[in-house]
């Protein structure tokens, strides 16, 4: 029997088409999304679900989804996606994070030049019979400084298009290298320089922990007078009620945006100021946009479901449906590894080593080089899956490689993992016990056996007594129960390290508390997906 998919969202015709010429019977029911009950009686029927944003799959649709492979997203967001539930439910989530691109890197460039030169209110007072043309003196971007936040694929494509237009480009990304940033013609700087130069200043950022309200108060007030800002990334990035205020005094001359922390937004402090440019999240709504992201993914959900090909998933590896029984904890443990090493790293990464040893060496080395490149990446782009995250290291000039070598050693095989930066190396090994869990068996030279847990805190310090106690009682006298806990140590007075198990993640204060002891040369808190 044929597979079947659902299309419950506006797909472009030609897309709808890609699946029956592949021999795939489509239902195209563009306003079924909107209908969460009607979706959920009939979801039962279908192999793949075809989405944008309109169509919100819940856990109580995934619950009556029987049949369903996978749902394919014409799209980089996923947030109308119950990832975990689709996970447990056994349903590949797909996106298309590469189709947007062009279509929001011109978007911010056409809001640079509307607030630049007035251009809305200028357009508004015209249609009004005015004629202000004194009124709106704009300025000129050739010669300006543009401070670019985030250089990855659409931030690159803004610093490309800016230095067309003779700007100059300052860029700061944590992930980009001076050689990428040297190829690309822009200079790389840290966030309190490109604050303190830009007359423009353009985020392109996904919203992350790190990465929330970047332009804090704080920041906002370390920018250069009559600075310009153009949003078209994400809510949450900008405080936007200390930016209205910056407006209101004069500080910032004019800012252009297209998302907001609250959307739909309806009311916002940005909105009736002067010189504020606003757009409802128009980024990709661009005709060849929205034909791209169709194709895609009408491409690859028939892959899947003809095939068994797996082609930007955001919760499943590339593997083939022979490996995945075999490779399955071993994708696991190299995801593990590379999200400790991503989460450990700060600095630029120049260089990502991963050695396989023994029975791994044999194993689909590509698919377990893009679990610990997406490990390490997801910390800054939690949308960076399998597929996209080599792209997004290669990007940023960040060097893969790997080395295979036979069984050297206690375990039958393992995999280590090692960074380079421009001021360290950092690594981390691990293997899969008979047991199918993964375990840390090396960080930093230092032999450890430690499993995974969702919430951990790592420490390292000189090997000294009364660090246990330390950790014991400061832990204890703030509430955060140790679950377990696994030391390791190079020599006698030497390097040590600690791996505490807790369950949820050990707040700031009592990181500082346990700072405050001086005992200890790093604290870190650690998650890690260990569902």
């Amino acid at each position: 029997m044929a597979p079947k998919v659902l299309v419950s969202d506006k797909l472009s015709p030609t897309a709808v088409q890609i699946f029956r010429d592949r021999g795939i019977e489509v239902d195209f029911q563009p306003d079924l999304g909107k209908d969460k009950d009607r979706l959920a009686e009939v979801i039962g029927q279908y192999d793949g679900l075809a989405i944008r944003s309109a169509t919100k799959v819940t856990e109580t649709i995934l619950r009556n989804a029987d049949r369903l492979k996978v749902v394919g997203r014409a799209g980089i967001g996923t947030d109308n996606v119950d990832k975990d539930a689709a996970s447990k439910k056994g349903v590949i989530v797909m996106n298309t994070p590469f189709g947007n691109m062009i279509t929001t890197a011109e978007h911010a460039i056409a809001l640079m030049f509307a607030v630049a030169r007035q251009i809305p209110e200028a357009s508004a007072s015209t249609h009004a019979g005015k004629w202000e043309k004194s009124r709106f003196m704009g300025v000129e971007l050739t010669g300006k400084t543009l401070g670019v936040i985030g250089a990855g694929n659409i931030g690159g494509i803004v610093c490309d298009r800016a230095r067309g237009l003779k700007m100059k480009v300052i860029a700061f990304d944590p992930f980009l290298s001076e050689e990428k940033a040297q190829k690309m013609g822009v200079e790389k700087v840290e966030l309190d320089t490109l604050l303190a130069r830009a007359d423009f200043i353009t985020l392109h950022v996904p919203l992350t922990d790190s990465t929330r309200n970047i332009l804090s108060a704080e920041n906002l007030a370390k920018t250069k007078k009559g600075v310009r800002i153009i949003n078209c990334a994400r809510g949450g990035l900008v405080d936007e009620a200390a930016l209205a205020d910056l407006l209101k005094s004069g500080h910032v001359t004019g800012a252009a945006f297209d998302v907001f922390a609250v959307e739909p937004a309806t009311e916002n402090p940005l909105f009736g100021l002067p010189n504020v440019v606003c757009t409802p999240h128009l980024g990709a709504a661009t005709t060849e946009a929205q034909e791209n992201v169709a194709l895609q993914v009408a491409e690859q959900m028939s892959d899947y479901l003809l095939t068994g090909a797996v082609t930007n998933a955001l919760n499943m590896p590339s593997v083939t449906a022979e490996e995945a029984q075999i490779m399955g904890p071993w994708v696991k443990l190299a995801g593990h590894l590379g999200a400790f090493i991503g989460q450990m790293t700060d600095e630029p990464m120049e260089a990502i080593n991963i050695l396989y040893d023994g029975v791994v060496a044999g194993m689909n080395l590509e698919a377990l080089n893009c679990a610990v490149v997406a490990g390490i990446m997801k910390r800054a782009n939690p949308e960076v899956n399998m597929v996209s995250a080599p792209v997004v290291a290669k990007e940023r000039g960040v060097k893969i490689s790997t080395t295979n070598q036979d069984k050297s050693g206690a375990f039958d095989g393992y995999i280590k993992v090692t960074v380079k930066t421009a001021k360290r190396e950092r690594s981390i090994a691990g293997t899969v016990f008979s047991d199918g869990k993964p375990r840390f068996i090396q960080i930093k030279g230092i032999n450890i056996d430690a499993e995974v847990g969702a919430h951990m805190l790592y420490t390292t310090n000189e090997d000294v007594p009364g660090i246990i106690g330390a950790l014991g009682q400061t832990m204890g006298e703030n509430g955060v129960n140790i679950a377990n806990f696994t030391l390791g140590r190079a020599d006698k007075g030497g390097e040590a390290i600690a791996l505490l198990y807790v369950d949820d993640e050990v707040p700031a204060p009592v990181r500082e508390k346990l700072a405050a002891t001086g005992l200890f040369r790093q604290i870190k808190p650690l998650t890690f997906d260990v569902a």
